[in-house]
Order: C-alpha cells, then sequence, then structure tokens
C-alpha cells in the first residue's frame, strides 16, 4: 500500500472513531435525559425555604437553603440542606440558629448552585413569598456566576502570560423550575385573613399541624437543620391544602425581574414603580367621589384579585402606582377592613382611604380626566 492508501485508509478510521464517539455521546445524554423526566415524574414539586440576613437580596445575603422534593401525593423524596458563607455579617444568633462553627464551615453559594439546578430544574417550585425568596436564589445565582466569570477572565490572562492555568469554573446557572407557586399569596387570593403571614402562621391559621411561629425557649434550642425542614414540608403541606380549596398563585419565572432591592416581581408592577408621573396628584380620594387621573394608587397585599390586574388597570387609567406608603398616597386597595396591619393600618392612620379590589375596578371605569404637570421652564 502505498503512502497515499495507507492515510486514507488512517483517517476513514479515524472518521468511524470520531463517529461512534459522537454516537455514544448522544445515547449517553438520551439516558441521561430520560432518567431526569423519570426522576421529574416521580417528584414533580420542590419545596425551598430560606434564610437571610436581611430582607433585600440587593443588601443582604442568604444564610441557609433548605430542600426537599416531593411525590404527587407530596411525600419527601429527596432532601437538601446547606448554610452558606458569603463573608459578610450574617446577623444576630437568634434570628438563624447557626452558630459561628458552623459559619467556619459553610460552603459558598456557587458550590452548592448545581445541586440546587438539579433539584428545582423542570419543577414546581413551592415558595412562601415568591417575592422575597425567589429573589434571594436569583440573585445568589448572579453573583455566584459573576464571580466564576470573573475568575476564568483572570486565569485566561494568565495562561497568555505563560502562567500555570487553573480549571475553568462551571458553578451551574440560575435555577430553571417549571412553574413558581406562591403559598403565601395563594392564601391570599382565596380571602384567607392571616394573622401571622409567616409559614409556620399560615399553616397554623389552614388548621395543619405545626409548632408555634414564636419565639420561646424549646425552639431556640432546636437545631437550625430541623426548624428549616420544618418549614420546607410545611409549605408543601400549605400547598396541598391550597391547591384542594380554591385559587393558586402560579406565576412563570420569565416574568419576572429584579426591582432595584433585588426583589422579583412581575415586570408590569417594576416597569409601574418605575414610571415618572406626568399628570398632577389631586390629593386624597374622597369615598363616594370619582377617582382623578395622576392619584397615587399602593395595593396592599391582603387583596383576592391578582395585583397585577390592579396595576394594569392604574396604568391604563393614567394614576400613578407606589410601592410604599406616603403622604402623597391618594388610595390603598385592600379588602380586610378590620385587624388590619401593614400598609392598610398606615392608611388609616394618615387618614387615606381603603377601597376593596372590586371596588377600584368599578371605580377605574368612571375616572374622571386629570391635570398635566407644567413643562420644566427651559
Amino acid at each position: 500500500m502505498n503512502v497515499t492508501g495507507a492515510t486514507e485508509t488512517i483517517n476513514a478510521q479515524n472518521s468511524e472513531t470520531l463517529e461512534e464517539k459522537a454516537e455514544q455521546e448522544q445515547a449517553r445524554r438520551e439516558a441521561q435525559e430520560r432518567a431526569r423526566q423519570e426522576a421529574i415524574a416521580a417528584a414533580p414539586f420542590v419545596s425551598v425555604s430560606i434564610q437571610s440576613s436581611g430582607i433585600h437580596p440587593s443588601t443582604s445575603r442568604m444564610i441557609t437553603v433548605d430542600v426537599v422534593t416531593l411525590s404527587p401525593t407530596f411525600e419527601p423524596v429527596e432532601t437538601f440542606h446547606a448554610v452558606l458563607n458569603s463573608n459578610s455579617d450574617p446577623g444576630p444568633f437568634h434570628l438563624h440558629g447557626v452558630t459561628p462553627a458552623e459559619f467556619a464551615s459553610a460552603k459558598k453559594f456557587g458550590q452548592i448552585l448545581k445541586s440546587l439546578d438539579r433539584l428545582i430544574d423542570g419543577r414546581t417550585l413551592l415558595i412562601h413569598n415568591v417575592t422575597r425568596g425567589w429573589g434571594f436564589i436569583v440573585s445568589e445565582a448572579k453573583r455566584a456566576m459573576n464571580d466564576a466569570a470573573r475568575a476564568n477572565r483572570s486565569n485566561a490572562r494568565g495562561n497568555r502570560r505563560g502562567g500555570r492555568g487553573r480549571r475553568r469554573q462551571r458553578v451551574g446557572h440560575i435555577p430553571r423550575p417549571l412553574v413558581l407557586v406562591d403559598t403565601l399569596a395563594s392564601a391570599r387570593r382565596q380571602g384567607i385573613v392571616l394573622d401571622d403571614v409567616r409559614i409556620r402562621g399560615v399553616a397554623h391559621t389552614l388548621g395543619l399541624n405545626a409548632s408555634p411561629a414564636q419565639a420561646s425557649v424549646e425552639r431556640a434550642q432546636t437545631p437550625h437543620q430541623e426548624l428549616c425542614r420544618e418549614e420546607t414540608l410545611l409549605v408543601g403541606e400549605i400547598y396541598a391544602a391550597l391547591a384542594a380549596a380554591g385559587p393558586i398563585a402560579e406565576i412563570d419565572p420569565a416574568a419576572l425581574r429584579p426591582d432595584k432591592f433585588g426583589l422579583q416581581r412581575t415586570a408590569i408592577r417594576v416597569q409601574a414603580q418605575e414610571a415618572t408621573p406626568n399628570l398632577v396628584n389631586p390629593g386624597v380620594y374622597e369615598p363616594g367621589k370619582s377617582l382623578i387621573e395622576g392619584m397615587e394608587v399602593v395595593v396592599a397585599p391582603e387583596i383576592e384579585m391578582d395585583p397585577d390586574i390592579i396595576i394594569q388597570a392604574c396604568v391604563d387609567s393614567n394614576l400613578a402606582y407606589s410601592e410604599k406608603l406616603t403622604r402623597q398616597t391618594s388610595v390603598v386597595v385592600c379588602n380586610q377592613t378590620r385587624d388590619i396591619d401593614g400598609k392598610a393600618m398606615h392608611a388609616q392612620r394618615k387618614g387615606i382611604p381603603l377601597l376593596s379590589d372590586v371596588a377600584f375596578m368599578a371605580a377605574v371605569e368612571r375616572i374622571k380626566e386629570g391635570q398635566k404637570l407644567p413643562a420644566e421652564s427651559s
């Protein structure tokens, strides 16, 4: 055989080997995907609870995360718990129960993100207060991904300078749940009056077996992992009870975006909050009279409609929407008028009237024209 023939034979053999490897890789990926889909079918729900050093993801950090996948009948299938070290002040011990020794051996979020991806991706994620809980998960995932990207860029620069390169960091991605379910919002959609909006408080209101939410000596002596796991399982129980009773607050993760505090809200809510008013605020709404364009509206959590319906009506009717209640607020949309707290309580103290969601939607149908703000002088 001449040299040309030998080369052609070798090339043909190499080509066959590459094709075989590609087929094997394809078969491996297909087998992994089948196994993944079987795992999701066996446990289509995943319940998550977190602890954090504050209420805003932009300025606080996640301290613990607890995860339980659940079967179609809400039986626990797989569990996961982690204490996280963010190299920042975690806050006082009594708020989270994590000892300094546990923090010293804790992992960074980037070290557990792949585990969270595997548990959350493709499943229905149950979480109590999506705005905050999902906000922390997304914020921590973005931080971990950005840190890895910076390390990889630094490593690449070192390689170009002749240094010894390190393995490229791959920390995972922002989890991709099939859908988000907010158990707190779901309770409100069903008109349930909540004296305590925390997980244990809502569970107690629904008649579920849950330890008291209030601080106690017994609770202070219970390991934080046990308390976290109890709350994670309670979220699943709350969902099961609410799903059997009425409408559920389901949210497409793609419809959410962070506000300036890192809280995950719907795009319409963030856009309405960030919009610059172009009409004069005529002041406080007078019950029995008409709404006027330019009035400032605050939506309290205690309503049965999806808040986005109210906020969209504000935008469409040239009303100004605000997350925060101030003395410029004209009216607060709230269905609860007795045993009130939060925004509704502050509204009553400031003499700002409350309108139910149904009454508000009727009022925007007969809104009066407002006055444009004067143009700024040049």
